[in-house]
């Protein structure tokens, strides 16, 4: 089953707010086995709407579209609907109820404007939404499904999960479509893909790969697709077990896991603990290791030493070092995470020191040269890397190089029942 998403809304085109819909939506009918291959974004113009459906509808099996169902004029959806379907306007009473209901709780008037709320087109399925105001609508013309959905986030999510996904499942239940995702880091994508080639040329039929890089990392997402579900299973198998033998060295993580996740799992299941110290990332490698629930745990905390002073004063970086190696160096780096890991007393501690830039590079030490060190039980070790020259993207790879070399030196120590 093929599906299209049509977003309406001028706030979209002009940048005003988001598209975080179409990418949920594109998520979740890939889980019941719905394809979505367009994805469009129109204008509040019934021109611009009707065209829209007009031409998906060629493609697709499934047409959805979300905005445009607000009682204000430039909500114009449900009467582009009743134009395209030929079709009059009726009231659906369950609705209207209930939106007097949600104003009168809310101690606000009930207007005109309001009472349209609960208008629809008499050809139209109304899913009833219990969250908000405006209804959503399923339609069938010509063995293709239309649905129009409130554009609020929370409301559309509502209608998809309770009405839209089942039904849309239902209808398909002979076809399966399997998604496995696997985080690599530390190598290219061209230099991935030229490692994978031979294996990715002789995927079976129904199989196809994608390439999802990111700052530093690679995502790998394996799709399958077929109508056999265990024989698929066991296919799928099969290629992920080829492909982790080819990746072995550059493997951190599967699902759609990020790397602080990854390392918030490995440390909470093996009740160790964690200390930073960041000198050119400037406290984004703690920021990315709080931002996910539950760090407390096991992230006892950090510092920031960016400059020389505190890197001695408060991680025992010695003199001597830095003024024979520098604030960039092998030994400076080991230095702060050995230092770092006595002082905040855990299990293992990182450390970064490097050139963000865009100045302070020179012949021996150019823009983008970043340390990472890691002090664990089993003793200090460094990394060099080169990590281009643009300061914030700088900043993101080293954070995103630290975590997976975190991930990799736990896994070597044994460390990896996540």
């Amino acid at each position: 089953m093929k599906a299209t998403l049509i977003n309406i809304g001028d706030e979209l085109l002009i940048g005003q707010v988001v598209n975080t819909n179409a990418s949920w939506m594109a998520e979740k009918l890939n889980d019941v086995n719905v394809e979505v291959e367009r994805i469009v974004t129109v204008a509040d113009n019934p021109r611009e709407i009707i065209d829209a459906l007009e031409n998906e509808l060629h493609f697709a099996d499934v047409v959805i579209l979300t905005g445009g169902l607000g009682p204000t004029k430039d909500d114009m959806t449900k009467q582009v609907l009743c134009r395209f379907f030929d079709a009059k306007m009726v009231v659906h009473q369950p609705t209207l109820k209930h939106v007097k209901h949600y104003f009168e709780m809310r101690g606000l008037p009930f207007s005109e404007l309001n009472h349209h709320q609960a208008d629809v087109p008499d050809c139209c399925t109304v899913l009833f939404n219990e969250v908000g105001t405006a209804p959503g609508m399923w339609f069938e013309k010509s063995g293709k499904i239309i649905v129009s959905l409130p554009g609020v986030p929370s409301e559309m999510m509502f209608l998809m999960t309770k009405y839209v996904l089942p039904q849309l499942e239902a209808r398909h239940a002979d076809v399966v479509i399997l998604h496995h995702t696997i985080l690599t880091q530390g190598i290219g994508e061209s230099f991935l893909a030229d490692l994978i080639a031979d294996w990715e040329n002789h995927l079976p039929d129904g199989f196809k790969l994608a390439y999802l890089p990111q700052a530093g990392l690679v995502r790998l997402r394996l799709t399958a697709r077929g109508t056999e579900k265990m024989n698929l299973h066991k296919k799928m198998a099969d290629e992920l077990e080829k492909l982790s033998d080819l990746i072995q060295p550059y493997f951190v993580g599967e699902s759609n896991d990020t790397l602080e996740l990854i390392v918030n799992k490995l440390f909470t299941k093996n009740r160790l603990t964690l200390a930073v110290a960041e000198s050119c990332s400037g406290g984004a490698l703690a920021a990315k290791i709080v931002s996910v629930a539950g760090s407390s745990a096991y992230f006892k905390g950090g510092l920031v030493a960016y400059s020389n002073e505190i890197k001695e004063s408060m991680l025992g970086v010695s003199k001597e070092i830095l003024a024979q190696f520098g604030a960039v160096s092998q030994q400076t780096v080991e230095a702060m995470a050995k230092g770092c890991r006595e002082r905040f007393g855990v299990d293992y501690a990182v450390a970064t020191t490097g050139i963000a830039g865009p100045t302070g590079g020179s012949d021996e030490k150019p823009v983008g040269t970043v340390w990472i060190g890691v002090a664990s039980p089993s003793g200090v070790t460094a990394q060099k890397y080169q990590l281009g020259n643009d300061r914030p993207k700088v900043i993101e790879r080293t954070v995103n190089q630290l975590l997976g070399d975190l991930i990799k030196i736990l896994n070597r120590d044994g460390k990896n029942n996540v």
